[in-house]
């Protein structure tokens, strides 16, 4: 072998001791990062266990009840990923070592505060001492917060504040800092519990929910999406939320802004439209103090069907354990008329009755109403089915309003108890507002007018009503009804139906003219010596009358001493 080829023959020796080297080495590198993984592994493993100890441990000790925790993971893969499943948290008054009547620290007689299917974040890996690990997003999934009434909540836990709280301290101490900067939380359920006995609590469906600015002792900042139970609609709210309460979590205070859109307000028996509201709020979960605005566009009375519109701006003070509402007060308009009312809606029980009849659960409204700026015809639009209201006019009314809860329809529930005047008061019947006319010009006496009238269909004759009144089982009692038109005042007491416009009155009608100055012509002239038996306290003309039928159809009665009676439908152009 010449001195070439054993030149050759030494390289490819030595490139083979060098590649079996760097096979050595590779494969000692691939067994010590296996070795690693695997050490990494178990020691995460092993640490899952603790950690999930630690948490809970905190947990108990920030929130000073009973925590659990099924399962804890977590993984390097691509940073710190840890996940959680299966949080629940009890109310302080269930601590560990503390009863409650019907059960136990490890059986409880009550579902938890807080309730978690599972939770995720991701850390960097990197540390620095001193410092807190910062988390970006914190993603929450099925969370349930079930916040019993302010009964339930003592200050038990004070009492076991032993020696392992003061291990669990020292754990908590030496786990590594965490500063979250936002939550993220989707199908969430908040429930808010009433000390009234057998009463369902007030449930809150929560799409979203997003806090941010996150700290244990603090103000966060949140943004939500949610249902709201009665009446139906979704909320858009934002504002700040904390220091979270411990011993009582409905005292946590909260202050934010709405949006309520779509709100059905069938929800409520009798009533109907949809309800679009914005306002502020602040106060604490159980008691917030709320300012706002409604739209009602399509507001009416389900069993009339007639829409008017309605608006409101109210100040209101709502517990929100159970939905009840103090008004103080809301300045409405409905149609083109302005009022005021204040009073309180509050839930109710089913009770008994003293008849036997059982009165189920529901809202009892209760109102003192005012309008100093109406429009009669408004109103008579909700309680009418025809698009038509009987009269219009200037009202003036004041009354409570009490609707009980109940089965039958709001009309008959309804109780009113008040007064009211009514000015230039025109009925837009052209049949009634003929006779209305023809009235008037006879109690002047001047009859040949109304053929006059009767062609510009008395227009020109206005009235003026004034009565106290109650309502009630869907009839509205006039006990001292004054009805008032140029020439003739009529005193009336009765009732009207407002099923069905039903009309039953009596009273007398008293007239500037005499009995023949209202006929006039040669039948008034043989009418004079009639005059001085229907003069009286110095009317002209002084006669019973009687209303009955209904609104569609009258019919006007005149009662005669010692006549019978005689009732005909109202037909302009009769003396009568």
């Amino acid at each position: 072998m010449n001195a070439t080829g054993l030149k050759m023959a030494r390289g490819r020796a030595k490139g083979g001791r060098r590649r079996r080297w760097l096979k050595w080495a590779f494969g000692a590198l691939a067994v010590v990062l296996v070795a690693l993984g695997v050490v990494v592994a178990v020691s995460l493993h092993r640490a899952e266990p603790m950690l999930r100890a630690v948490i809970v441990e905190r947990l108990q000790d920030r929130f000073r009840a009973r925590v659990e925790l099924d399962s804890f993971h977590i993984s390097l893969v691509h940073g710190l990923v840890a996940e959680g499943k299966g949080l629940r948290i009890w109310p302080p008054a269930q601590v560990e070592g503390v009863t409650v009547p019907g059960g136990n620290a490890a059986s409880p007689s009550r579902p938890p505060l807080i309730q978690l299917d599972d939770f995720r974040f991701r850390a960097p890996l990197h540390y620095s001492p001193g410092q807190p690990i910062r988390i970006s997003v914190v993603q929450l999934n099925g969370l349930t917060i079930d916040v019993p009434p302010k009964t339930h909540f003592t200050h038990a836990a004070n009492s076991s504040d032993t020696g392992n709280s003061q291990t669990k301290k020292g754990l908590a101490s030496a786990l590594l800092d965490f500063a979250i900067n936002a939550i993220e939380c989707k199908d969430a359920r908040l429930a808010l519990e009433t000390s009234k006995p057998g009463k369902l609590p007030l449930m809150f469906d929560i799409a979203q929910l997003k806090l941010s600015g996150v700290t244990a002792n603090g103000t966060m900042r949140f943004d939500a999406q949610l249902t709201n139970p009665r009446p139906a609609g979704l909320i858009l709210t934002s504002g700040t939320v904390g220091p979270w309460a411990v011993d009582d979590p409905g005292e946590t205070p909260i202050t934010g802004t709405y949006e309520f859109q779509h709100a059905d307000l069938s929800v409520f028996k009798g009533i109907a439209g949809v309800l679009e509201s914005t306002g502020r709020y602040q106060g604490v979960l159980r008691n917030l103090v709320v300012d706002g605005e409604t739209t009602t566009p399509d507001f009416r009375l389900a069993h009339f069907g007639t829409a008017v519109p309605l608006t409101t701006t109210f100040h209101a003070t709502v517990d929100g354990t159970n939905g009840d509402t103090w008004l103080r007060p809301v300045n409405a308009v409905l149609g083109q008329s302005h009022f005021a009312c204040e009073g309180e809606v509050i839930g109710q029980q089913a009770v008994k009755l003293a008849n036997g009849v059982e009165q189920p659960a529901g809202h009892d409204i209760a109102l003192k109403v005012n309008i100093s700026d109406g429009k009669m015809e408004d109103f008579l639009r909700l309680t009418s089915k025809a698009e038509t209201p009987l009269l219009t006019g200037d009202l003036k009314l004041k009354t409570t309003l009490d609707i009980p809860p109940g089965t039958p329809p709001v009309f008959e529930r309804i109780k009113l108890n008040g007064n009211f005047s009514l000015d230039d008061a025109r009925f837009t019947s052209e049949k009634i507002q003929d006779y209305v006319a023809q009235l008037s010009l006879r109690g002047q006496g001047d009859p040949k007018d109304v053929k006059q009238a009767k062609q510009n269909g008395g227009k020109d004759v206005r009235s003026v009503m004034e009565s106290d009144f109650t309502m009630a089982e869907g009839a509205i009692d006039l006990p001292d009804l004054k009805y008032t038109v140029p020439g003739a005042e009529i005193d009336l007491a009765g009732r009207y139906g407002v099923e069905g416009s039903t009309l039953d009155f009596a009273g007398t009608a008293k007239m500037q003219a005499t009995v023949s100055q209202m006929v006039g012509g040669w039948k008034g002239f043989l009418l004079k010596p009639a005059d001085r038996f229907f003069k009286k306290d110095g009317a002209g003309t002084e006669i019973g009358i009687h209303l009955s039928g209904t609104r569609e159809a009258p019919k006007f009665g005149v009662d005669l001493p010692g006549a019978k009676q005689k009732t005909h439908p109202a037909v302009p152009g009769q003396p009568d």
